[in-house]
């Protein structure tokens, strides 16, 4: 199959995308190519790198022409010696296959939830935005990464473990004070196409890493872990963004930069598929009778019409009153672009006064 971006290139620009990859991989200075724009020469170096992201070490570019030349001279700018980047491609290749190997039996949604789960609990997003980070050497290295290298670590788990993937990328917008592009990921999953924006899920942070874990090692057999008395407890991953469509993903997304293809079904939404989407108020306070009962937290997506602000005190209301009924008082966050709610109870002594007022805004976001 096709790489997506190569696909929707001109001929010229696929000569120039074909000569380009194979110089890098050969690490060489100078690599010829079809004369063409600057801005053109930059689209076809980038998509390049967005459709073979195990390519890390080549990060940049200069270029030069003579007038009267039909062709470029194409320079790339490494991150790496040659030897630094054998040793690297080694590593990659052999944490990939090892991730991958795990994953091999499960069905297309499940090899897409392992790898989400895995970039979950072993990513940390880098605040520093090291060069690295940007590539696969970031989170499947060190546990570390952006944005872009989160996206380009699940292409390469997708591309290994056979499951469609592209990179999506949008721009900035300084006038909502997004001060970066953004960059995630659309997965085919059953033959239909959908948003999944690991990054955004992460930095949620409902799952608190520990201070010694080392996520660099780590590999998942499964997504749970044994708390200290030894029982298993499931992972508190975020699925906000796991399988949106176009409508949704839009809400907190800006523009893409480059076409992709058209996400218009919802139905693989993970909260809608796990029966955690909820369409009607009493339904949300039956679910915080039990949790209440049970001392758990609950994420939930609310789909009975907009989440206006009438309609949120409402159900804020009842997960109030549900927890009013067991002597406890409500701790509850809010991602509203995506309309989804988490709350969890304490006992209402230990809560003091004006904690059931309190509702954090959670935005997912990069950092």
């Amino acid at each position: 199959m096709e790489p997506f971006y190569y696909s929707k290139m001109n001929k010229m620009q696929q000569a120039a995308y074909h000569a380009i990859c194979q110089g890098i991989l050969q690490m060489e200075k100078e690599i010829q190519v079809p004369r063409m724009s600057g801005e053109e020469l930059y689209n076809v170096f980038f998509q390049m790198r967005l459709d073979h992201p195990e390519i890390f070490w080549a990060t940049g570019f200069k270029y030069r022409y003579y007038q009267e030349s039909p062709n470029i001279q194409f320079l790339p700018e490494y991150l790496f010696d040659r030897a630094k980047v054998k040793e690297h491609q080694k590593a990659m290749k052999s944490r990939v296959e090892k991730l991958a190997r795990l994953a091999q039996k499960l069905s297309e949604s499940e090899k897409e939830k392992y790898i989400h789960d895995f970039i979950c609990e072993n990513v940390k997003y880098d605040k520093l935005k090291k060069p690295y980070s940007h590539e696969i050497i970031g989170p499947l290295g060190q546990g570390v990464g952006v944005c872009e290298g989160i996206a380009k670590a699940v292409k390469v788990l997708c591309d290994e473990l056979g499951v469609w993937c592209m990179i999506a990328i949008c721009g900035n917008n300084p006038d909502k004070g997004i001060k970066y592009r953004h960059t995630w990921n659309i997965v085919k999953i059953d033959g239909q196409y959908y948003h999944l924006d690991v990054t955004f899920d992460n930095t949620l942070g409902n799952y608190e890493k520990k201070e010694n874990q080392k996520p660099e090692n780590k590999t998942p057999r499964n997504t749970s872990r044994k708390n200290k008395a030894g029982k298993a407890e499931q992972m508190d991953f975020r699925y906000d963004y796991f399988n949106l469509d176009d409508k949704n993903i839009f809400r907190d997304h800006e523009p893409l930069l480059y076409p992709a293809p058209a996400c218009n079904e919802g139905g693989r939404y993970y909260y809608k598929e796990k029966k955690l989407s909820f369409t009607k108020p009493e339904e949300v306070y039956k679910r915080a009778l039990q949790m209440a009962k049970k001392g758990r937290i609950l994420t939930f997506h609310w789909r009975g019409g907009y989440l206006t602000k009438t309609v949120l005190e409402e159900l804020l209301d009842l997960i109030e009153k549900a927890g009013a009924e067991k002597g406890k008082k409500p701790r509850i966050s809010l991602n509203w672009p995506q309309a989804v709610i988490r709350f969890g109870y304490v006992d209402a002594d230990i809560a003091g006064s004006g904690v059931a007022e309190e509702v954090k805004i959670e935005e997912a976001n990069e950092g």
